[in-house]
């Protein structure tokens, strides 16, 4: 999981319209009866079909405050009884007559008896619209339910909304409702955050500043910690398919890892909602799983993190869901070469700014660019900390590299600009234009005669990468 990087010193910092097909926190649309509403002139003008005379029903649509007015048949002798009170009704909610649904379950004889109705009148949108789709799951459709805790993720985690926020997307791609919090069993060990969203050691610890060296007795239990983030992360990637949610990968991880006796990391970090990244097509990095299904042709960053025994092991890697375009493709091949030949140079001596300038020599020349904002941190008995570990070329970044060290190498490459824009959840980290990212990551133990992949794949791994000959 990449940390921030403040680019002048890399250190570690402590759709509008208003129709919807169930606006949750919207009021009801407006309609207006035939015969006890005037029109207005300007109204009539535009329709020379209708007339004041005439008992006509009247359907009317909301749309950034325009009313646009569409005849229908006459009602008069509808026969047809309000929902709310029972007296004789003359008119119809208009998103019912927009989604064609029976008149019976929809008509009303005033404003205010509509008015009244909504909250429970509103549900029967929604029914049609899941089974338009074959689907019995609101969020996937992108639609809050609160009532099953499915809401829209703010301010880092820390509130929630019925409501899609409103931002100026840079791609196609949509936040959509997430779930609870998932329960962690008695017994298994938390850290600091576990309970109140606050890490209390990281932020003030030495090792902020001092890249620790790692005592044997640790180095294992980073060994055995780092392994089950692996074994976590292929059960991860072993369902990723067109029609499953981000949120069914995250309870994949979440179930994986409480059943090896380990915490998923990520969750309540900083309020952070939920066991493991999920990062898809334009998200560059800290993805919060929601309900969106996968859809063929995305490529999605599965970002694991596990703490065990004390320490934490990190990993990531990126994955095609179906059949990718070729762009995509040579997007995310070049990506993990560009770790690759990052972690080929690792060694005692080797200065960390040398990261940076291979994996930006590589990427520049497959025409892509390497995001600046994050960057990889050492790992251990803390989650971030020092060293940081820019991606870019001719960073500022001091120091070389020891035996006994451990850090992540994680480069975030994009298609087009590299920089970023951050999503009203205050998590999600996506390209500026809207284009395509990948990342890939490891956590590393430096030796004495040079680098331990302690995240490395494994045999029973899955064979997803074609140019791995899998």
């Amino acid at each position: 999981m990449p940390t921030t990087v403040d680019l002048r010193r890399c250190v570690l910092p402590s759709p509008t319209s208003a129709i919807v097909a169930v606006a949750v926190v919207q009021p009801p649309p407006p309609f207006y009866p035939s015969s006890t509403t005037p029109l207005s002139s300007s109204v009539l003008s535009s329709s020379p079909s209708l007339s004041t005379k005439s008992s006509f029903k009247l359907v009317s649509k909301v749309f950034e405050d325009q009313l646009i007015v569409m005849a229908g048949e006459d009602v008069t002798d509808s026969g047809l009884s309000c929902v709310k009170c029972g007296k004789p009704a003359h008119l119809q909610c208009p998103k019912c007559v927009e989604l064609k649904l029976p008149r019976e379950g929809a008509a009303f004889c005033t404003q205010d008896c509509f008015k009244a109705s909504w909250s429970s009148h509103k549900s029967v949108h929604l029914k049609a619209k899941l089974s338009s789709v074959g689907s019995s799951n609101p969020w996937e459709l992108n639609i809050a339910s609160p009532s099953d805790g499915w809401l829209y993720c703010l301010r880092k985690g820390q509130s929630r909304t019925a409501q899609i926020p409103h931002f100026d997307w840079t791609g196609p791609l949509r936040p959509y409702p997430i779930s609870k919090k998932r329960v962690i069993p008695a017994g298994i060990e938390l850290p600091d955050w576990a309970l109140d969203g606050t890490p209390k050691i990281e932020p003030i610890s030495d090792l902020q500043h001092v890249v620790e060296i790692k005592t044997p007795e640790q180095i294992e239990r980073m060994r055995e910690t780092s392994r089950i983030a692996r074994e976590v992360l292929d059960a991860a990637a072993r369902v990723v398919r067109p029609g499953v949610t981000t949120d069914e990968i995250d309870a994949v991880v979440h179930e994986a890892t409480i059943a090896a006796g380990a915490y998923p990391s990520p969750l309540n970090y900083h309020f952070f909602p939920k066991s493991c990244c999920t990062s898809v097509n334009e998200v560059i990095c800290h993805g919060i799983p929601d309900g969106r299904k996968l859809e063929d042709g995305d490529i999605v960053n599965i970002d694991v993190t596990v703490y065990y025994k004390g320490v934490h092991g990190d990993l990531n890697e990126t994955y095609f869901v179906g059949n990718v375009d070729e762009a995509s493709l040579q997007l995310v091949k070049c990506t993990y070469e560009c770790l690759e030949k990052a972690i080929a140079i690792v060694k005692p001596g080797v200065r960390f700014r040398e990261i940076g300038e291979i994996i930006n020599r590589h990427a520049t020349m497959a025409g892509l660019s390497v995001v600046k904002s994050y960057c990889g941190h050492g790992i251990g008995e803390l989650f971030h900390c020092a060293p940081n570990i820019p991606h870019y070329a001719r960073n500022k970044t001091v120091g070389v590299m020891k035996a006994g060290q451990t850090f992540t190498i994680e480069p975030m490459i994009n298609t087009g600009v590299w920089r970023d824009r951050m999503w009203p959840d205050g998590w999600t980290a996506v390209t500026a234009d809207g284009k395509r990212s990948a990342q890939f990551e490891h956590t590393l133990l430096v030796t004495e005669t040079g680098v331990e992949v302690l995240t490395g794949r494994l045999p029973t791994s899955p064979k997803v990468f074609p140019w791995l000959g899998e």
